[in-house]
Order: C-alpha cells, then sequence, then structure tokens
C-alpha cells in the first residue's frame, strides 16, 4: 500500500513516516518519530496504552482498537522516542465504493451533489462539518463553496491522509462522529454524507450534534445515490453499510426530541436528502 508522502508528512506527524518491513516480519509497518507528544486512547476498554507526538492539531487517532500489543517504543539517546505501528492493526474498512460511485457517474451525480452542498447554506464566515465524506465530496465543497473552517471526520486514516495531502487548509480527524473534540465547535454546517456508515442510533447521532451546533445551524443527511444503492450496498458491504436511511417519521421523531426541525425532505429511489434545521439552545 503506497500513499504520497506529502499526505503522511502533513497530517500524521511532524517529521518522518514511512512504510516500512520489520526485521522479523513482513507487514508493513508506520515509522513514526515524534516531537511532541499525545496519546492513543482506546475507548472500547477506557486505557490510553501509548504514547506518540503530532505536529498537527488536525488529526486524531483516538478510536485504534485492539492494537496494545503491536505498538512499542523505543528511545534512542539522540532522537527521542520512536514507535512502530503495524498496519495490519488499522484495520482499515474498504471506502472504494464510495469513490468509484463517483468516478464512474456522470454530471448528474455532480448536479445531485451540488444540490447536497448548496442546502447547507455555506457562507464564508461558516465552520463546516463532514461526517464519512467522500474525497469527490470534500472536492465539490471546497472548490465551490469557501467558509472560514472545514473539518472532516472519517473512519479511515487514509482516506484523510488523501484529502490532507490535497488540501491543507482542510482539517481532518480520524475517529468517530460522537467523540469530536469541542475545540472546532460550534458548526453552522454538519453533513452527514454516508449515514449508514455510522455505528450509533440516530437519537445518539442528534443528541452529540445539539450540543456542537449553533441556533439556526443546517444539518443535512444525504446520499446523491439514493435509498436504492444504500441498500445494495448493505449486501455488498455489511461491516461498512450497517443501516440504512431513515424514513420522513422516524427522523422527525428523533429530530424534535433534540431540537431538530425538517425543512425539506426528498426520498426517492436515486436520491436522498434531508435537510434539518437546529432550533435550541446550544449547550455546552
Amino acid at each position: 500500500m503506497n500513499l504520497c508522502p506529502k499526505a503522511m508528512n502533513c497530517i500524521f506527524l511532524p517529521s518522518s513516516l514511512s512504510l516500512l518491513p520489520t526485521l522479523h516480519q513482513s507487514k508493513p509497518c508506520l515509522r513514526i518519530q515524534p516531537r511532541y507528544s499525545c496519546c492513543f486512547n482506546d475507548y472500547s476498554s477506557g486505557h490510553k496504552f501509548s504514547s506518540l507526538s503530532l505536529r498537527s492539531p488536525f488529526i486524531s487517532f483516538h478510536s485504534l482498537r485492539n492494537r496494545q500489543s503491536s505498538i512499542g517504543a523505543t528511545i534512542p539517546s539522540n532522537e527521542g522516542a520512536i514507535s512502530m505501528i503495524s498496519m495490519d492493526d488499522f484495520k482499515e474498512k474498504d471506502w472504494s465504493f464510495l469513490e468509484s460511485d463517483e468516478t464512474n457517474s456522470d454530471g448528474e451525480l455532480n448536479q445531485k451533489t451540488d444540490r447536497i452542498i448548496s442546502a447547507g447554506g455555506i457562507g464564508e464566515t461558516s465552520k463546516v462539518l463532514v461526517s464519512i465524506g467522500s474525497k469527490g465530496f470534500v472536492d465539490r465543497i471546497v472548490d465551490s463553496s469557501p467558509c472560514q473552517m472545514l473539518l472532516v471526520v472519517h473512519d479511515s486514516i487514509f482516506v484523510l491522509a488523501n484529502i490532507k495531502a490535497k488540501y491543507d487548509m482542510v482539517k481532518c480527524w480520524q475517529g468517530e462522529l460522537l467523540y469530536v473534540p469541542e475545540k472546532w465547535a460550534p458548526f453552522d454546517v454538519v453533513y452527514l454524507y454516508f449515514l449508514p456508515a455510522l455505528p450509533f442510533k440516530l437519537g445518539q447521532i442528534f443528541g452529540a450534534l445539539a450540543k456542537q451546533c449553533l441556533p439556526g445551524a443546517r444539518l443535512v443527511i444525504s446520499y446523491p445515490e439514493g435509498r436504492e444503492v444504500v441498500e445494495q450496498q448493505q449486501r455488498q458491504f455489511p461491516d461498512v453499510v450497517i443501516s440504512d436511511l431513515p424514513d420522513e417519521m422516524s427522523l422527525q421523531n428523533v429530530a424534535a426530541d433534540h431540537s431538530f426541525e425538517i425543512v425539506e425532505f426528498v426520498d426517492e429511489p436515486d436520491f436522498y436528502l434531508a435537510v434539518l434545521k437546529f432550533v435550541g439552545k446550544n449547550k455546552a
């Protein structure tokens, strides 16, 4: 697996990162030479199990799980800590289907994507969050909608690496939506581009977003390929696509419980769009 060196250097670490085989195994590893320390948090067990250094504040590795046995560190006298992380331990899911859908389609998909982006009403002072977005979706936002801040949250380190390699100004955070640090909030616009990949109930998602959105913020739940394609993907990629898109009644009930109201809803076989407005007071 090869990744752009620029992507690696500008996202993951301050100085050096390479894919290296170890002396005792053929599995590729990340070699990280840190300068500032931070911690990996294992949220499945509640333990902190290693410390690494990141110069960039734009990415977090908080959702790494079950990796204690493969992360080690040595401290040479003249270099500081060097950690070796087996690439197999990242357990990356296959997100290529999102990108291939966009690559293989025509201008109609771009029109749908532009409709989704415009529904958020992004302005030059907006702080925008995109959860489980494809690189193509991020491209369209950057090209069409200048904003104060764009934060992309994704489960995949490698998707984020590719985004960061192209757009240094885009902030990237690897982890789950419910645990996005509050330092980037409050948000004016939130795009849940691929909701069926989030491992949480709808009420949990709305509850978390209600704490990080400004009054009047727009929440856009969408998928330009529509419900039928999601159902096909759920059969093909059951480890990634773990739920369906919500129907209007289910969405309305959950939204009302968390001070959101639906302002637009489209549920067609080949296009899904739900636009909601946050009407409650922002809570710390």
